[in-house]
């Protein structure tokens, strides 16, 4: 959150904390602020905190759209907006996961070196994510790509490690124009010449220009790091890959 105007956090149950479910917006931009807080309820024009009433010192003073002149501010709506306000108990939990993420993201480093280290002997197969000088991440999860020429292919991969117990996921929705989303949808996703394309509209000469979305979406998948797994845990995934890498995932 310390670059752009607006960053996006997701308090999803898997990610570094959670709240169960949900996310937040961070800004320093007053402006945008006060037009995500619109959004967020319900696309009100009022500010006002909650229990508060008349901090623009003109609650039934205002004339908007074609209301009558003096209708309530606090029941006036400048935008579509969305009902996405979190409930008291979430913020319970998100204040008590805030105060032991530091050791969360501690734990996922932890893990997350201890299978680099252990799986480096397979990069015959695997590219394993790589950081640049001065990057220390809070790793997500540990992202394997099989190799074209591997043996297996990432399919069998992640049916073989399921069986074995090995929880894998992945990586979100790959190339989302394959989606069906996209593809049975008209859609506006791209302006070619001044021409708005449609997703009915693309071909595959249009996806053969993401071949690195594509291949990630062939190729790769992750396993977890979570903090609740110990070095036995990332010990019985180093088995299951050292497993396919031995050839026996039939």
């Amino acid at each position: 959150g310390t670059f752009g105007d607006i960053c996006t956090v997701s308090f999803y149950p898997a990610h570094q904390m959670t709240m169960g479910e949900g996310g937040a917006v961070l800004t320093s931009n007053r402006k945008l602020h006060k037009i995500l807080l619109s959004l967020r309820d319900w696309g009100r024009d009022c500010w006002c905190a909650p229990g508060c009433d008349n901090t623009c010192q003109n609650r039934f003073g205002w004339s908007l759209g074609s209301l009558p002149k003096g209708y309530d501010h606090k029941y006036i709506y400048s935008h579509l907006g969305f009902n996405l306000k979190i409930t008291d108990w979430q913020a319970s939990i998100g204040l008590a996961q805030l105060k032991r993420l530091p050791e969360f993201i501690e734990q996922r480093r932890r893990n997350f070196d201890y299978l680099y280290d252990k799986l480096a002997r397979f990069s015959a197969f695997f590219n394993f994510p790589v950081t640049r000088d001065g990057d220390n991440p809070s790793w997500f999860g540990f992202l394997l790509s099989v190799k074209e020429g591997a043996p297996f292919s990432r399919l069998q991969a992640v049916q073989f490690l399921e069986k074995q117990g090995i929880g894998t996921r992945q990586l979100f929705a790959g190339n989302f124009l394959r989606h069906p989303a996209c593809t049975q949808t008209r859609f506006p996703l791209k302006i070619i010449d001044s021409e708005l394309l449609y997703s009915d509209e693309l071909s595959d000469t249009e996806f053969a220009n993401l071949p690195g979305t594509d291949h990630m979406m062939n190729n790769a998948f992750w396993v977890g790091v979570w903090p609740g797994l110990n070095e036995q845990d990332c010990d019985r995934i180093i088995a299951a890959i050292e497993k396919l890498y031995e050839g026996q995932y039939e």
